[in-house]
């Protein structure tokens, strides 16, 4: 099919006018692949590149309008489809568009499209015509319905307008009263004037309601700018809108009233020590929610507190209790040291009296040297007594060493619990300051007494040693009595030694003698600060106690 023939069909010969196409109207077919089969009328207006460069349509330009589709869309060759649409120019037009087909093996749309401007134009003059000729006609029958009008019904009107006009300025509370409109006729107007009467009536009562109901609602306002929620609006009017203001308002007060009185209730429990409720926000927002909110906070950071509170107070309580317990231990264990330095110091006493005897009586075995012979049974029998007697200080020195190891041991406990105390009191906080240097004070003196301890048994161990000496003196001193008689002068010798011996025993004891005594006062003054130390436990745990059972009173989440 020669492309030259189709497009000398297509365009009419160019005799677009002749055809009824005037001059925006154009015939064109469209493939399967929505491609022009001819060159278009407005070929010279499309803004394409390459449809310039080859000065053609055919296989080129695209046309994929409604009329396009519709028709190479369709199922039926004999559907025709009418639109008004806007067509490849962007311009609308009245497009009517059928499917052909091509040897049956392909189907091509054939499309005719005249401009809407052009193809209505008649349509268009004929309606402007119409226009002008009724336009008259309402002139001409207007001014003659105005010449009866005026004669008929304007002037009657006018004196009703005037009385309209004072009813709307009553209305719009421009005017304090209205006169009801005179009736002089019994026409429509007269009947329209008896009817505005009888709403003037109504109006009349209607905006008295609306007064009393304002003034209702001013005076509840005012009440509630006073800060009391209890008062509502109680009044009613014939104007529907008031009466749902009204409604709106009082709602308003309800919730407002609901919402603090669940602020008052919540509130007036935590003034009862009670934080287990909160109040509920429901869907509030603005300064309201916030209000409930900060309510809230503070109850959640009171509950905290209390918590915190109970739980340093339990604590503070079970240190305390171990506390009181520890220190009537070393409150014992210092008496019982004390009652035990002081039946040492008696025994030394009786041990220092035996030694200054002994020193005595070798003094005078000295002396009477001569007489020693008739007096051996005698010497000897005193040499037995005093092996027996440096058999007891040997056992009263080592019953010293066994109760200064128990004073160490106190001492080292003393020392211990005093470290326990004051990891417990760094623990308590700020409230465990005071304990915590009552027990560095223990501690020190815990350490103090293991000092002397040590001293006192370094001087016992001397003890020990000087009485064993005096034991071997004294059993040298019975083989002697028995060679007295064959050598008198090893006796003197030996009477010089023991005499020499009873004095550095002499001394050695006075030395224990003192340590016991200044042992004992130390003693005493560690029994002294148990009893304090046993006070300020008892204070501290009557602080925990009053801490938890105060805790105990309030109610709060995690009070368990």
């Amino acid at each position: 099919m020669p492309v030259d023939r189709i497009n000398s069909i297509m365009a009419l010969e160019g005799k677009y006018e002749d055809a009824g196409l005037g001059e925006s109207g154009e015939v064109y077919l469209v493939g399967s692949d929505y491609k022009m089969r001819n060159n278009s009328r407005f070929i010279k207006s499309i803004d394409d590149k390459i449809v310039q460069e080859l000065n053609s349509t055919i296989g080129v330009w695209e046309i994929k309008t409604t009329s396009a589709k519709d028709a190479l869309n369709s199922m039926d060759d004999d559907s025709t489809f009418k639109s008004i649409i806007k067509d490849y120019r962007g311009i609308e037009v009245l497009s009517i568009a059928s499917k052909i087909d091509i040897f049956s093996t392909t189907s091509w749309a054939v499309i005719a499209e005249i401009d809407k401007s052009e193809a209505l134009a008649p349509a268009y003059n004929l309606r402007n015509l119409i226009t002008i000729i009724s336009i008259s006609i309402i002139i001409l029958v207007s001014a003659v319905i105005l010449f009866f009008i005026n004669k008929i019904i304007v002037k009657p009107l006018k004196s009703f307008q005037v009385s309209l006009l004072g009813f709307f300025k009553y209305l719009n509370k421009q005017a304090d009263d209205i006169e009801k409109l005179k009736i002089s006729s019994n026409d429509e107007i007269g009947m329209m004037a008896k009817e505005v009467n009888n709403n003037i009536e109504k109006v009349k009562i209607g905006l008295e309601e609306e007064k009393a109901l304002i003034s209702d609602a001013s005076n509840v306002i005012n009440i509630v700018n006073s800060g009391v929620l209890t008062s509502r609006i109680n009044l009613n009017s014939n104007n529907q809108g008031l009466n749902e203001l009204k409604n709106l308002i009082n709602s308003m007060l309800d919730n407002l009233e609901g919402n603090f009185e669940n602020i008052l209730n919540v509130l007036g429990e935590y003034s009862n020590y009670n934080y287990l409720n909160s109040v509920d926000k429901k869907e509030l927002k603005g300064e309201l929610a916030q209000l409930i909110g900060g309510i809230n906070n503070l109850g959640d950071s009171i509950t905290s507190m209390l918590v915190e509170n109970k739980s340093s107070g339990e604590s503070l309580k079970n240190s305390s209790n171990l506390l009181l317990s520890n220190v009537d231990t070393l409150s014992i264990s210092a008496n019982e040291a004390a009652a035990s330095l002081e039946e040492t110091a008696a025994a030394l006493e009786e041990i220092t009296s035996t030694v200054i005897n002994n020193s005595n009586s070798v003094q005078k075995m000295d002396d009477n040297a001569k007489m020693l012979t008739t007096s051996v049974n005698a010497g000897e029998k005193m040499a037995f007594e005093t092996t027996k007697s440096m058999d007891e200080i040997n056992e009263q020195t080592q019953s010293i060493a066994q109760a200064i190891t128990v004073i160490d041991q106190i001492a080292f406990q003393t020392n211990i619990l005093s470290l326990n105390a004051a990891v417990e009191a760094a623990t308590a906080g700020e409230a465990g300051k005071g304990f915590a240097v009552v027990a560095a004070e223990v501690r020190n003196l815990a350490n103090r007494s293991a000092e002397a301890a040590t001293e006192i048994k370094s001087i016992v161990e001397s003890a020990a040693l000087k009485a064993n000496e005096g034991k071997n003196i004294a059993t040298k001193m019975i083989e002697g009595y028995k060679s007295l008689n064959e050598n008198i002068n090893e006796t003197i010798i030996l009477i010089n030694e023991v005499n020499a011996a009873s004095k550095e025993q002499k001394s050695g004891i006075e030395q224990i003698n003192d340590a016991v005594t200044m042992l004992d006062q130390q003693t005493q003054k560690n029994a002294s600060i148990a009893t304090q130390t046993q006070e300020i436990a008892m204070e501290t745990d009557g602080v925990a106690r009053k801490i938890v059972e105060e805790t105990n009173e309030k109610e709060f989440k995690g009070k368990n």
